[in-house]
């Protein structure tokens, strides 16, 4: 009677098992690997905050272009202080000032990209009221004031950054295309490592079985007498390291499953199972096509143009900085009044002009300094350039080389890996009759193992040199079309 209690609750127990306990076997293409990765990686989100970072960056520069409507206020202050005041007769005496004081400005400023300026429209009111002696409410108004701020001689900043900013925007879309291009790399690489492995286990459970059977064969026969000890305990031998084989390509199955599917951000208890790809992309390239295409749209070049910019910028910078003027002018109308309504009648011209200068008669050669370090160091970024650009031709002349080349030898590798699996079962049904010795069997199963492994590598590295150049020409080579992406919606999203 407990025995079957017992066996009621485990069965209960086997019921009530969540269904996630249940390990799910996926079956997945190296496209959909792609797919999951652009979209559910951790690389992929990563690439997006950065483009969403250059975005708003870029978002932040337009704005300083357009007009901006700014409200200030003190509401109120109180002062209750001493101050110094000049008698008559030139002495000095203190007073004591307590009064209250409130005031609104409200202006209209726009940037002026073609001097550096600004241009301000605003209107004012100020009132006071004093608390202690003559006691009395006053009004202050400003009904308009066109006001101009305008450094001569100096760097125009808001020039600069019309120049740079474009560019280093541009910059930054073209790294998050070439970003997402790197995350299929990656999927490609955990998801070959994850084939490769399964090949292996496939490989290693075939070579277990015959080497189990060719073992039970080799004994038989021993008894017989046909072949010799050494014989049968090489083949007893080949039995143990088949064995030990499969156990450590499990192992590293079940390592690359974890990285892809940590990768990927697929639940633990998914089984995945690749398929290798029937297909291989249908494209011939050439180095004069793809140095174009990666000139013309990848980041490379707009990170070059947009370092030579901030060099010159910081040369005209340090030249601006060797005398410093500014001028400041404002023409307007105001008004005062005891009261609120009477201080915007019988209003008067209100203008000011001022130009402040600091020019430096002795500094021992410091701002020149400045300007010869800065000159040195767009020197130093110029000798950088141009040897980065010559590294960034040659990786491309290699990678395209590559890429070519690696056709000939996947189509040479699946030719072999055909050959040498006929040969090892051809092999295997000659030693069965006694024709050939373990050596000649052990040789041909090695080399079927090799070419198979080959043939996954030489796979991998066909699709690796493709997403390697579709990342540095940011265009699809089967298709012949630029890679592309709307960066307004993505950043939106």
């Amino acid at each position: 009677m407990k025995q079957l209690r017992l066996l009621v609750f485990l069965f209960m127990l086997a019921a009530a098992r969540p269904a996630g306990m249940t390990a799910e076997v996926r079956r997945i293409t190296l496209d959909e690997a792609i797919l999951t990765a652009r979209s559910h990686s951790v690389d992929a989100a990563v690439a997006l905050n950065e483009l969403r970072t250059a975005y708003w960056t870029y978002r932040t520069y337009r704005a300083e272009l357009l007009p901006e409507i700014n409200f200030s206020a003190t509401a109120p202050g109180y002062r209750k202080s001493y101050s110094s005041y000049q008698l008559d007769d030139g002495s000095f005496t203190f007073v004591r000032n307590n009064y209250m004081e409130m005031n609104g400005e409200i202006s209209v400023d726009q940037n002026i990209w073609l001097t550096g300026g600004t241009l301000s429209l605003n209107t004012s009111i100020d009132y006071l009221k004093q608390l202690t002696g003559t006691r009395y409410n006053r009004f202050m108004s400003i009904p308009v004031a066109l006001t101009l701020s305008q450094p001569i001689f100096g760097v125009n900043t808001i020039k600069w950054d019309r120049r740079i900013e474009p560019v280093r925007y541009a910059e930054a879309k073209a790294a998050f295309i070439s970003a997402t291009e790197n995350v299929a790399m990656t999927a490609i690489n955990y998801y070959f490592s994850l084939l490769l492995s399964k090949e292996n286990i496939s490989i290693a459970r075939q070579n277990l079985a015959n080497a189990q059977k060719l073992y039970e064969v080799a004994k038989a026969k021993r008894e017989m007498g046909q072949i010799s000890k050494n014989d049968l305990l090489q083949l007893e031998l080949n039995l143990l390291n088949a064995r030990s084989t499969l156990t450590d390509c499990e192992s590293d199955y079940k390592a690359n499953m974890f990285k892809l599917r940590a990768f990927l951000d697929i639940e633990d208890d998914v089984t995945l199972d690749p398929i290798v790809p029937d297909t291989i992309p249908q494209a011939l390239v050439s180095y004069d096509d793809v140095l174009e295409k990666a000139h013309a749209n990848n980041s490379f070049a707009q990170n070059i143009r947009r370092r030579q910019l901030e060099a010159d910028y910081q040369v005209a910078k340090a030249k601006g900085d060797q005398r410093q003027i500014m001028l400041y002018a404002q023409i307007g109308y105001t008004g005062t009044s005891d009261r609120f309504n009477e201080a915007y009648d019988r209003l008067k011209d209100n203008q000011v002009v001022e130009v402040g200068f600091k020019i430096p008669l002795l500094d021992w050669g410091k701002r020149r300094g400045k300007v010869k370090v800065s000159e040195s160091n767009r020197e130093v970024v110029q000798s950088r350039l141009r040897k980065e650009q010559m590294e960034f031709d040659q990786n491309i002349f290699i990678l395209v080389e590559r890429f070519n080349n690696q056709r000939r030898q996947l189509e040479n590798s699946l030719r072999a890996d055909t050959i040498a699996r006929q040969r090892y079962t051809t092999n295997v049904e000659t030693f069965m009759i006694g024709k050939i010795s373990t050596l000649d069997l052990n040789d041909s199963q090695v080399s079927k193992d090799e070419s198979r492994q080959a043939y996954i590598n030489k796979l991998y590295l066909y699709w690796n040199y493709y997403y390697q150049l579709r990342s540095v020409a940011l265009w699809d080579f089967s298709t012949n079309r630029g890679i592309d992406a709307d960066i307004e919606a993505i950043v939106r999203h």
